[in-house]
Formats: structure tokens, sequence, C-alpha cells
């Protein structure tokens, strides 16, 4: 039985959701419209045409569901309006590797995470370890490459 909970996320991760959502539905009739192509040529037991696009429409389907599940259940959070001294979900870190270099990561939604850019996933290793501490905590986190320990350097709401 699926949960109901609340998907985290930025309002910006929302927007890209929705746009997404209209692009798969926008999708459907061209999905219709060449499975009826497909189907007037003939015997669709050997019909490679049919078969993709009926391929096609599953997925496209499927990722509907998925989106519209994510949406429904969307908890909209502004960094902008939240105040305190503990890392939270939203919340700007500026940490200190080993070598005191500093790393700043944003802690978003999964549809949000981009790791290159500096946007984790409040589910990772690294967020679910920052999560509720303060400047000045030390952190453990074991990743695939072996444990990383880091300096909580500053906390922003941006």
């Amino acid at each position: 039985m699926a949960t109901m909970d609340k998907v985290p996320m930025l309002a910006e991760g929302y927007e890209r959701l929705t746009a997404d959502l209209k692009v798969l539905r926008d999708e459907r009739p061209k999905i219709v419209d060449a499975i009826e192509e497909a189907r007037a040529h003939g015997d669709l037991s050997e019909n490679a045409e049919y078969h993709a696009a009926k391929e096609r429409q599953g997925q496209v389907e499927a990722m509907i569901g998925d989106i519209e599940g994510k949406i429904s259940r969307a908890q909209i959070i502004d960094p902008a309006t939240l105040t305190g001294n503990k890392i939270v979900f939203g919340s700007t870190v500026t940490l200190l590797d080993e070598n005191d270099k500093p790393i700043k990561y944003q802690i978003v939604g999964e549809t949000e995470a981009d790791a290159a850019s500096g946007r984790i996933s409040f589910s990772s290793p690294l967020a679910r370890a920052l999560i509720g501490k303060q400047v000045d905590d030390e952190i453990e986190v074991t990743v695939p490459s072996g444990d990383k320990f880091y300096l909580v350097q500053k906390i922003e709401f941006i």
C-alpha cells in the first residue's frame, strides 16, 4: 500500500513537474495517432511500429501517474520564509571538508536534486546527516568512496 506522505519540494521543482506533466499530456494524442496509423498497416503481431507506440503509451501513462501523485502530495517550501539555527529542508549549507575547503549545498526535494550544481536530495546520506545540525557541528557521512568528515560553517535560508 502506498503511503500518502507529503513530498517536500521548492516552488521551482513544483513548476518543473507541472511543466513536465503538460508536455506528457500533450504527447497523449500523438501516441494515439501513431497507434491508429500503425493499426492501419495490418497484422499487429509483427507490427513493430504498433508495439513501439503501445510501449511508449504505457511509459507516458506511468510517468503521468507518477508526476500527478507527486503534485497531489506536494508540500511547497520557500526557503526565504525559514529561520532558525538548525539545518532543515531548503537550507543552503556551507561545509568545510577535511582539507578546510568550503563546499556549498542546498537541501532540496528528490525531483530537484542535482549534486553537480550543489543541490542534494533531503533523502541522500549527506542531507540526512546534516538535517538538525547547527553551525560548528561536525558531520561524518559514509559514502561509497568511504567516510567523509565535514564541519558546518554556515547555514542560510535563501
